[in-house]
């Protein structure tokens, strides 16, 4: 079974649903014993709040076939010894994703005309993402993190991971190899091994090296993602690194250290501490833009205002309240009228979730905003384009 991580590609996939019914279903997980133990239990009768809400929304479904592949993940041993902070299985008749997530999410389940994927953007369209490039002279290590965790990405096997994959034929033939030795403070003592070894040549080395990184770091990550880049290598790579280096999501603030000296945790607490100003600061402009649009009649933070405004494509920019759920469905996404859900249905879809989604589809851009940052009441803060 195919395990994903979070990423636009599988969220757009999950947008492009229109086939009912779709569940979602959502629960935090657990890395370690004894707590990973519970994992199963609490999945399995989650489980049964599913089959139960597809029973009763939706009697004509091929249940047994519908929830086979959640009851197959069920049965994943091998899943369930590794699972990450958090889960997100998603599957209806033609499509099934299973996801591991870095952080925790609260357990739910919702089986909807669509998929319920605000959870995930939470993780893409939240400010705190950032990515951290971890350099030696040796290999590379790439992150992606969030306030609350860094986790090491997967880097395919074309990736120029050391100077001599980046290099090849092109490494100076008397290349000695360094190695360095320093941690936090920064200090660092260079060995060089090998005959006929000379600091120019491995400095011309090391230099085409951070060109090639870069530039694959940029291409593949930076680009893409559209989030910081944190640099965290020894102090005398830093500037080295940032002459050749082309890619205006690096942050100038990097992490002075030797990254294979310390461990993900301290990683983690080192990249918040660059992170965090620059966090605040684009909130902070969010909300100013925010409230000075709002005041010539340019942003609304209402509901009605704010689905009148997506449906004709006039909303830029939406912030959305991280982990709130206002409990009413959009119905008819297709033709853009829309009417609140039955209050007595046992599931409701999240009317800020498909929101969101329908921004994003006119070519907005939605951004997932904690509580303590929103500038609004509502859990919604619009910006229109005229």
């Amino acid at each position: 079974m195919s395990i994903q991580s979070v990423t636009q590609e599988v969220l757009n996939k999950l947008l492009s649903a229109t086939e009912a019914p779709c569940i979602s279903l959502y629960m935090p997980t657990h890395r370690t014993h004894p707590e990973n133990k519970q994992d199963l239990i609490r999945y399995k009768n989650l489980l049964k709040q599913v089959r139960e809400s597809v029973t009763e929304k939706y009697p004509t479904a091929d249940n047994d076939k519908l929830l086979a592949p959640f009851e197959a993940l069920a049965m994943d041993q091998e899943y369930w010894n590794h699972a990450g902070d958090g889960l997100a299985v998603l599957g209806s008749s033609e499509h099934f994703e299973v996801i591991r997530l870095q952080l925790p999410v609260e357990a739910l389940v919702m089986v909807a005309d669509s998929f319920h994927t605000k959870p995930l953007r939470n993780i893409l369209q939240s400010k705190d993402r950032y990515h951290v490039l971890a350099l030696t002279l040796d290999d590379i290590h790439l992150y992606e993190g969030n306030r609350y965790s860094l986790h090491e990405i997967d880097l395919p096997d074309d990736f120029p991971k050391t100077i001599e994959a980046a290099l090849g034929k092109e490494l100076t033939e008397k290349h000695s190899t360094v190695a360095s030795y320093g941690g936090v403070s920064g200090n660092s003592t260079n060995m060089h091994h090998g005959q006929g070894g000379k600091k120019e040549e491995i400095d011309n080395d090391a230099e085409r090296f951070f060109r090639v990184v870069s530039n694959d770091v940029y291409e593949r990550y930076s680009n893409p993602e559209g989030i910081p880049l944190i640099l965290a290598t020894l102090p005398e790579h830093h500037s080295l690194y940032k002459e050749v280096d082309k890619n205006p999501f690096l942050l100038p603030k990097g992490i002075d250290i030797n990254p294979q000296a310390v461990s993900i945790e301290k990683l983690t607490e080192l990249s918040w501490e660059v992170m965090q100003p620059v966090y605040l600061k684009q909130l902070e402009t969010l909300s100013e833009k925010y409230n000075q649009v709002k005041s010539k009649g340019l942003g609304s933070d209402s509901m009605d205002e704010v689905l009148e405004a997506a449906e004709s494509g006039r909303v830029e920019t939406i912030l959305l309240e991280s982990h709130r759920v206002i409990a009413d469905r959009l119905r008819n996404k297709e033709t853009g009228t829309y009417e609140m859900a039955d209050s007595t249905q046992p599931v409701l879809d999240d009317q800020l979730d498909d929101l969101g989604e329908l921004v994003q589809k006119m070519g907005g851009t939605v951004v997932i905003i904690p509580k303590e940052q929103m500038p609004s009441q509502t859990g919604i803060a619009a910006i229109f384009r005229y």
